[in-house]
């Protein structure tokens, strides 16, 4: 990071109430929220009439913003026993047809692409289901034609993955492509809210653990399974949005195979001395590394976990399947949002975000 954290801060609900003059904490903790949300307004949509039609394909279009990660991971969820191909594209493919369905996510209801998109496959026939404002040329396209799902929870702009995940996973699911509980899924991201509340100290509190961890280092979010390294590239979103941490993201197996960064991400973490004092080190000096092992599946006898552990012994394991019973699609909504809730403890105590100057680390990197 650019600037010093001021953990402190973590610690201090009042402070943290003063720099979070936006309601970021209180927004990130409506991802249970814009999950049931969601659900309810794709029924009022009609989402059933999709139901008991098995697909030739699923489309999930990626446009710029949250929409590109919420498609990734419900792709690695449906995983590749998946019935019917899946393919991600920033626009509708020119053979789509009346026996594909379409699936895409906005925040941006002016993005004539995707309206031009939505237009395309309301006119070959395909099926649509689409999160998007209700106002604005998108919606004006899918009107009559798609499954529109606007948002029914107010979240600030950049906080809507919860909502782009569940409308997919609900197409997924109506489409018998995916077993899931949706509703299983918004209680367990209520419970994380709880759990990462600003009330909750650091040392019971996993977002702002996280939050200390990343601090000051160069993460590597490293997957050991498919769906894992998909919640990585998430973390690493959030993460540039509300810090300035740079993280190296990738399947542990490709990791692996980068041995100088590997190498030294164990020296890292072997090496690392739990005695020196912070204020000692050189502010010029590179930030050093720290490897995050991420898991959503709870098979800990799984090979490439092994490995990981085998290789880097000292990396931090993050596995929510440890902490919750839930299945998959659970677990990885549920890292989701404690990277999310991690990030911002992490803005707001490097100065990154929120009204933060007052509070400004006193000990800048040069």
């Amino acid at each position: 990071m650019s600037a010093a954290v001021d953990d402190t801060l973590l610690d201090d609900t009042g402070r943290l109430s003063d720099v979070d003059v936006e309601g970021l904490l209180p927004a990130a903790a409506r991802a249970g929220a814009q999950v049931r949300a969601t659900l309810e307004a794709g029924r009022d949509a009609g989402i059933a009439r999709l139901a008991g039609n098995r697909p030739r394909a699923l489309v999930l279009l990626t446009r710029p913003g949250l929409g590109p990660h919420a498609a990734k991971l419900l792709m690695l969820l449906l995983g590749r026993a998946c019935p019917v191909p899946v393919v991600l594209t920033d626009t509708a493919p020119p053979w789509l047809g009346p026996l594909d369905v379409v699936v895409a996510h906005t925040d941006d209801a002016g993005d004539t692409e995707l309206a031009e998109s939505i237009a395309r496959a309301g006119r070959y026939g395909a099926g649509v289901v689409l999160t998007a404002p209700e106002d604005g040329p998108v919606a004006a396209a899918a009107a009559g034609k798609a499954v529109l799902i606007t948002p029914r929870v107010p979240v600030p702009p950049g906080f809507g993955f919860p909502r782009a995940l569940a409308a997919g996973l609900l197409a997924a699911t109506t489409l018998e492509l995916l077993r899931t509980d949706l509703d299983m899924v918004a209680d367990e991201l209520d419970r994380e809210a709880e759990r990462d509340h600003m009330q909750h100290e650091s040392f019971v509190n996993p977002a702002k653990a996280l939050a200390l961890r990343l601090a000051e280092r160069t993460p590597l979010l490293w997957g050991l399974d498919d769906v894992a390294t998909g919640v990585a590239w998430y973390a690493a979103q959030v993460l540039a949005t509300h810090t300035d941490v740079v993280c190296d993201v990738a399947a542990y197996q490709q990791a692996a195979s980068r041995t100088a960064l590997h190498r030294a991400a164990a020296q890292a973490a072997s090496g690392t001395d739990i005695f020196a004092d912070p204020d000692d080190l050189d502010p010029s000096a590179a930030t050093p590394l720290r490897a995050f092992l991420l898991a959503v599946s709870a098979q800990q006898t799984d090979p490439m976990r092994r490995m990981a552990a085998d290789m880097l012994p000292d990396a931090d394991l993050i596995t929510p399947a440890e902490e919750i019973t839930a299945d998959v699609t659970a677990c990885a909504a549920v890292l989701a949002l404690r990277f999310e809730m991690a990030a911002l403890y992490l803005g707001f105590a490097a100065g990154t975000i929120g009204g933060a100057t007052r509070y400004a680390p006193a000990r800048p990197r040069e």
